[in-house]
């Protein structure tokens, strides 16, 4: 079997960004099914070397996949700039897809269409991650160099907010788009930052030791934090401000995302190179995927999930992708 694969190399910079794997594609099967799938609906396929994360465009059918430079980076021979790609974000209604320079303290946003750079929007201090809140045309981006959130207009590519927490390390973000408020997981506080669409003050809700991934419910009354320090998910009632309950998953817990159908929760964990399947209303562990070493991002799009690692398990030492039936 063979995968459909896209990917397209623009600039320097771009190419970091153009790795598409189409969410029809077959691929060759890989891994241990977990509770709730099939041995058929675990499969895996080889992309390049570098991956780090991922979004689903659903207006394109498309998972754009990041590729990190950044070690050693890669230097722009007109710029100067030190290029690594890390967070990437995808804006369906204007057919964008955003991303993190990490090393370069920026931003930048490309057409999804032909992949044509748009803007580079500076001062977000080691830029993490990125995410999209398309009903109030607003990206969010974290900058865990000096403890910032950063908002930006998705149309004009203004900054239109910034709210600053002094020590505090921004990592994973989540937005409500239904109010508004976005949420990010503090690395160094062990807490979640949340900010209302109204005030710039934000607000504090505990979380589990060394939050470095943030995920919502389909309600968005509760948070899923990824405890890298405690290999644990945090399920977080935020109307409380407390952590309800956690559940171990794995060594080096790094990222989580949630099923829409179902409630689960999925959890990659680097160091134990699997994926945990967490229902959190029992607090429990459900299933367990077996993934290349090294999972680093996890992302839902409808019934199946789409994990990035840095295995190098492919023939030319490429990473790869594992893609999960995660639904009925």
């Amino acid at each position: 079997m063979t995968s459909s694969v896209r990917t397209t190399r623009r600039t320097a910079l771009a190419a970091a960004v153009a790795v598409a794997l189409t969410a029809g594609s077959t691929v060759a099967l890989s891994g241990t099914a977990a509770a709730g799938t099939t041995e058929s609906a675990v499969t895996t396929a080889p992309l390049v070397r570098g991956l780090y994360q991922s979004a689903y465009s659903e207006r394109n059918d498309a998972l754009w996949v990041t590729v990190s430079v950044g070690r050693p980076p890669v230097t722009d021979a007109t710029t100067g700039a030190r290029e690594a790609v890390y967070g990437v974000a995808v804006d369906d209604e204007h057919n964008t897809v955003w991303v993190t320079n990490t090393r370069d303290d920026t931003v930048a946003v490309y057409s999804q269409r032909t992949g044509a750079h748009l803007a580079t929007l500076p001062d977000v201090a080691h830029a993490r991650e990125i995410v999209v809140d398309e009903r109030h045309d607003t990206v969010w981006a974290s900058g865990f160099g000096d403890g910032s959130v950063v908002a930006f207009d998705s149309k004009t590519f203004e900054e239109k907010r910034r709210i600053t927490v002094e020590g505090a390390g921004p990592a994973g973000l989540a937005v409500n788009e239904s109010t508004g408020t976005v949420y990010a997981s503090d690395l160094n506080g062990d807490r979640i930052i949340e900010v209302s669409a109204k005030s710039d003050t934000p607000r504090f809700v505990p979380a589990g030791d060394g939050p470095i991934s943030l995920a919502l419910s389909a309600d968005g009354r509760t948070a899923y934090t990824a405890d890298q320090s405690a290999g644990t998910v945090s399920v977080v009632d935020l109307a409380a401000g407390a952590v309800a309950k956690s559940v171990a998953t794995g060594a080096g817990a790094l990222s989580v995302a949630a099923v829409d159908r179902g409630g689960n929760v999925l959890v990659v964990n680097r160091t134990a190179a699997n994926v945990t399947v967490v229902a959190p209303r029992a607090a429990s562990v459900v299933g367990t995927v077996a993934t290349g070493a090294n999972p680093n991002h996890v992302e839902v799009a409808g019934r199946t999930a789409y994990v990035v690692d840095k295995s190098g398990a492919g023939a030319g030492g490429e990473d790869q992708v594992t893609r999960i039936r995660v639904g009925g």
